[in-house]
Order: structure tokens, then sequence, then C-alpha cells
């Protein structure tokens, strides 16, 4: 039996976080069977790595990066991380692995690593540097006729949902190919995201009983992005950067930070959802500052399935780190601009908002940016109730209560018992859909759909 660790500090992660970092359950389970001594030889690890040579149809060393959980194997699997990583990561996290000194193979993963980061580093401070000796008149003269492009589109776009609200919804649920017209309309005027929501529309007709009404307001929504869109000089910068946005206008990560707000705290990765397709896998991530109170959405994308992300983060652990916000009226989106701290679990509190003051902090982020559709939002102390057998409800001790959106709506009462627990989701001004709970310290993942 090999010794259990006492000097080293405690493991950056739970049995159930190890486990949660597979890509899918065939390769936790095969994990599982790999979390024993017998299956590896020279285990080992140290205040930033752990490693270990597992044995298969061949010996494969495995190695993990404690700082961000990140990990590498040298077997062929194109899954991230393999069966082999997701071993060593469950022996980590029951703390089986004995202090040592790491082999040359995990050192020179680990200064390259490092070297990586500092290059990066690098990149960004040069372009901050080098950003003044950009072409601006060719940079202007190229943004002058995208906008002009766009407007043309959006112009078109107007009169076409003029038409539509004219001839009335009757016969909607029928068209199909009608969206998809619109939405190629905008591509060509280079604007992709609004491309994006038309859509989205064609999912409307039909939906339910109250259709009519969300059609109506999306299309409204549309319409006042299209007049925004008129008078794009006149609006303050940060809005402005919303609306370029919403579009589909991006800005590099260089930009980011160049023109983005800087927060530094703990970050506690409090709400994540993957949609994984063939071409593309999409990873939403929300981490919420354990001081500050703000949430902070990291997007991430990857081509193909089963393609690693640039960055790990794992539902109910923490980690010290400064982020760059995307330019924005009410800044949400975030990326990692350093961290400062390895990966631990969180079991510390978190800030809540009551659902009062979860109404006056969307009305406060719409009143700054009007085109925002949803909020991200910890509930503090709220319980599940199901009313009449068919709505459910968030409420707190008030009285006050909120609509559940999309969720698995039976976990969530039998996590609460009855009780009051802590919702993280998002709010849309009608739903409060849930991402994770807290239950007695644990985060639980919630399955919800996204919209």
């Amino acid at each position: 039996m090999l010794p259990r660790l006492d000097t080293m500090s405690a493991s950056p992660l739970t049995s159930e976080q190890a486990l949660a970092l597979a890509p899918d359950s065939s390769v936790a389970a095969a994990g599982q069977k790999l979390a024993t001594e017998r299956s590896w030889q020279g285990l080992g690890r140290d205040g930033r790595a752990a490693w270990g040579e597992c044995k298969g149809s061949a010996l494969y060393q495995v190695r993990i990066d404690l700082s961000d959980l990140a990990t590498k194997c040298t077997c062929p699997s194109r899954k991230f991380p393999c069966k082999h990583a997701v071993g060593l990561l469950l022996l980590t996290a029951s703390e089986r692995l004995p202090s040592g000194t790491p082999p040359a193979w995990v050192e020179e993963w680990i200064s390259k690593r490092s070297a990586n980061a500092e290059r990066k580093a690098k990149r960004e401070a040069a372009g901050e540097e080098g950003a003044a000796t950009v072409d601006t008149e060719a940079k202007a003269k190229r943004s002058a006729e995208r906008h002009g492009r766009i407007q043309k589109g959006l112009e078109a776009l107007t009169l076409w949902m003029e038409d539509l609200v004219r001839n009335g919804f009757a016969g909607l649920e029928a068209e199909t190919a009608m969206w998809n017209t619109q939405a190629a309309r905008l591509v060509d005027a280079q604007a992709p995201g609004l491309a994006s929501q038309v859509q989205q529309l064609a999912a409307l007709p039909g939906s339910g009983p109250d259709w009519p009404r969300r059609l109506l307001e999306r299309l409204g929504r549309l319409a006042l992005i299209a007049e925004a869109w008129r008078k794009l000089d006149q609006l303050p910068p940060p809005l402005a950067a919303d609306l370029r946005s919403l579009v589909g206008i991006p800005l590099r990560e260089e930009e980011v930070i160049a023109q983005g707000e800087h927060l530094e705290d703990t970050w506690v990765v409090i709400g994540q959802e993957l949609e994984d397709t063939e071409r593309v896998r999409a990873q939403r991530t929300y981490l919420l500052g354990a001081t500050s109170g703000r949430t902070a959405l990291v997007l991430q994308f990857a081509a193909g399935p089963g393609a690693r992300f640039a960055e790990s983060f794992l539902p109910g652990t923490a980690f010290a780190a400064e982020l760059a916000f995307w330019p924005s009226a009410a800044p949400q989106r975030a990326m990692i601009r350093e961290r400062k701290g390895e990966v631990h679990p969180w079991t510390g509190t978190v800030p809540g908002l009551s659902l009062e003051g979860l109404s006056q902090r969307f009305a406060e982020e719409l009143s700054r940016q009007p085109f925002r559709e949803r909020m991200a939002a910890m509930l503090g102390q709220v319980v599940p109730v199901l009313e009449g057998g068919r709505r459910w409800w968030l409420r707190d001790a008030t009285g006050a209560a909120v609509r559940i959106g999309p969720c698995d709506r039976w976990r969530l009462l039998a996590l609460s018992g009855g009780h009051p627990l802590d919702v993280f989701g998002e709010w849309d001004g009608e739903e409060f859909r849930p991402l994770s709970v807290r239950v007695e310290g644990r985060l639980h993942q919630m399955g919800g759909s996204p919209r």
C-alpha cells in the first residue's frame, strides 16, 4: 500500500469532480477501473504536478498540472482527458500518491507549459505596445465599408419585420424557408450575429400557447438593435461595443485585454454547460467572484468531438485569477488574463441575491444595456415549490417567487427536501433557469437545456 500524503497540501479536487472532467460516461467508467495502484508504476506528486505510468497495451506516461488540472498522456486516444488521465485524477483526489521528485518527462512538460504561458504574456504585451502602429486609416476605411453593408442589411430586415407584423402570424407554423432566406441575407451583409437570432425565430411558431407574444418580443428586440445601429456613433462607447458584438463583429483577445475591465478575485466555478456536435464543441462556464460577487461568463470553442479546450474549469472548485472582461455597458463575458493560484475545492460561502435583489439588478443592467436577454445570478436561500401539480416556483422567506425554467425540477426538489438552498442560474425576466445548486457546501450541476 502506498503511503498517504501527510506533508503535501490537500487534493485540489474530489473524486466526483475528477469524474466530472471525463468527456463521457465510458471514459469515466474506464478511468474508475484504473484508479488502483496495481495499474500503475512510478506514481508521485509534488506541489505542481502529479504523474505515473499506466500499464496497458503499452506503458503510457500520464501527468497532471495541479495548477489548472490540465492533463497529458502518451496514449493515442482522441478524447481529453483520456481514461488513463481520469484514473490518475481519481488517485490524486483520493490522496493516495506519494510525494516525490518529478521525472524528466514531467519536468519537461511543466517547463514547456510555463514557457508557453510566458510567451503568450509577452505577445499580449507586444500587441498592446504595437497597437499604435496599425494602419488606422486603412482600418477605418474597412470598418466604414462594413458598417455600410450592415446598415443596408438592417434596413432590409426592418422592412421584412414590418411586413411580417402587418400580415399577421397566422400560418407561420408551416413556414421554414423564410427564416433561412432572411438569415442568409444578413450573413451576406456581414451581420452573422443577427443572422443567428433570425434563425432562432423559426423555432417559436407553434412552440406553445403564447408563441405569438414571444415572437413579437423577439422582433421588437431586433427592431431596437436596427434603430440603435443607425445611431451607433452617438452611443456611449461601452454600449456601442455591445451592439457591435450583437451584430457579429468580434474582438481579438489583445483588444479585449487592452480595452476591457480587469478584475482580480478568487473565482468559484459555479456553473457549466457543454454543447457537443460533430463539428464544434462549445462550453459555457460561469465564474462567481467570492469577494466581488461579480459573475463572469467564459465561452470556449473547440473543433471536432472530444477536442480539448484551452482552459480547464471544474465546477465546485475555485482559483485566484485576473479576468479581462469584454467591453460592455454591463460586462459579463470574460477571459482568463492570468491565473494566480492553484485550483482548490470551494467550501466557503458565495454572495447571493434575494428575489427582490434579482429584479433590481436585472432592471439596473437593462437600463445600462437594453439588448440583454438574460442575466446570471446566485439566489440565496430559496425553496423549490410545485403548485397545483403543474407550476414550479422558487420562493424565498418573504413569500416572493419566480417561475423555474428548464432543468431537472424533481432533482432540484429532492436536493432541497423542502429546505432553503442556494441556486445559481439565468434570469430572463420571466423564468429562472437553474444551472447549479449548493447544498451543505457541495455544488450539484443541474441538467438544464441551454436556450
